[in-house]
């Protein structure tokens, strides 16, 4: 319900990770009798975690360790490693800049064109070498390298936009048709982002096959302070999960949801899936892994716009190998790494055998999930203090 905050102006009150815990079920099960895999058009993963389609985060090696650990990583195409023949000095020039350079480094850096050969050259690696070929565009480019990505013999396209309607609208230039976008398409789509009941509903309609729910809880993410706008994921998830829900009562037809962004932690990623969450998208704590790209910086993909940045680049440093951070072992307190471990173990305490029966567990509002009994934690700056 919605309350009063002035005179004729009503606010409902949304929530995040933070003030949300899990209720047991009244049945456990072992953890390691417990499903975490997901299915994507048709296909089945076994990690239902994505890497976003972030520089700091994917490159063609990212997205092969990925795919054989079960996973998915984004790449991005309006990146760097579609700009530059030799992707990793300009990486390597990102990670030595001061906080007072890096940002406008990265606007300068971002100046520099995409190459069409160079989309289809990283696809053609990924795919070369046995991996899931996933890619990611803003709606502007995405008729334009959809083909070239195509050819190349991508797996997946995702059109990714701050805030993505199923009508945007323009006289400056010719928006971006997503029913038509989605019909002509030979591999599925992923369209993102949104976090909203109505506009999800309406983007399910465009025939994508997964949405992904999201604006601004990203670590690198400046949006909600710069354009003040953003709903908190727990709120914005459940509402999309029942578009979800209502659309497949409608038409028989089930397509994900993935939230994309804000989870640093396993109990972060565990919340998302009982708020209705298919699939997970994360970014910053894959910056973190050894293998990744970005040198231990991330950044937001926002972060290179010429006037206006959404984004910024932020020192994560380097915790461990993607798959420590996957499955362990972990070697921090802090519940960033065994990702899956952590998941099966929520599942087995929550009574959940599989993805889907996480959604009917039982949420209470609980801020004080974070600092009751914690106090030492919060002190010495260790485990949930950090």
């Amino acid at each position: 319900m919605a309350e009063w905050i002035g005179i004729g102006r009503r606010g409902r009150r949304c929530y995040g990770f933070d003030e949300i815990a899990l209720m047991p079920g009244r049945n456990t099960i072992n953890p390691e009798e417990v499903d975490t895999s997901w299915e994507f058009a048709r296909k089945k993963f076994s990690v239902p975690i994505m890497a976003a389609a972030m520089d700091g985060v994917v490159d063609v090696k990212f997205a092969l360790g990925m795919s054989r650990l079960g996973g998915i990583a984004v790449l991005n195409l309006d990146g760097i490693q579609s700009r530059y023949e030799k992707p990793e000095e300009v990486l390597k020039e990102i990670s030595k800049a001061t906080p007072q350079e890096a940002t406008n480094l990265i606007q300068k850096i971002y100046t520099t064109p995409i190459k069409e050969k160079l989309i289809a050259a990283r696809i053609e690696e990924i795919k070369t070498n046995g991996g899931y070929a996933a890619v990611s565009c803003i709606p502007q480019n995405a008729e334009k390298f959809a083909p070239v990505a195509e050819e190349a013999k991508v797996d997946c396209f995702v059109v990714q936009s701050t805030v993505t309607t199923a009508k945007h609208l323009s006289t400056r230039y010719k928006p971006l048709d997503l029913f038509a976008f989605c019909k002509n398409r030979k591999v599925p789509v992923i369209i993102g982002n949104c976090v909203t009941y109505d506009v999800t509903l309406e983007l399910l309609e465009t025939g994508c096959s997964a949405i992904l729910v999201g604006v601004g809880p990203g670590a690198a993410c400046t949006t909600r302070g710069v354009l003040g706008i953003g709903v908190p994921q727990v709120t914005a998830t459940i509402d999309c999960a029942a578009a979800r829900d209502f659309y497949f009562q409608k038409t028989g037809k089930y397509i994900p949801i993935i939230t994309d962004g804000g989870m640093r932690i396993g109990g972060e990623v565990c919340k998302a899936f009982v708020c209705g969450a298919d699939s997970v998208m994360i970014g910053s704590s894959f910056a973190r892994a050894k293998e990744a790209p970005g040198r231990g910086f991330h950044w937001g993909m926002a972060t290179s716009h010429a006037n206006l940045p959404r984004g910024t680049r932020i020192k994560v440093g380097i915790s461990g190998s993607l798959e420590q951070i996957l499955f362990g072992p972990a070697l921090v307190d802090d519940g960033s790494q065994n990702l899956i471990g952590a998941l099966a173990t929520s599942m087995g305490a929550l009574g959940a055998r599989n993805l889907k029966e996480m959604h009917f567990v039982e949420i209470i509002i609980a801020p004080s999930i974070q600092t009751e009994g914690k106090l030492f934690q919060v002190v010495q700056k260790v485990g949930m203090g950090k």
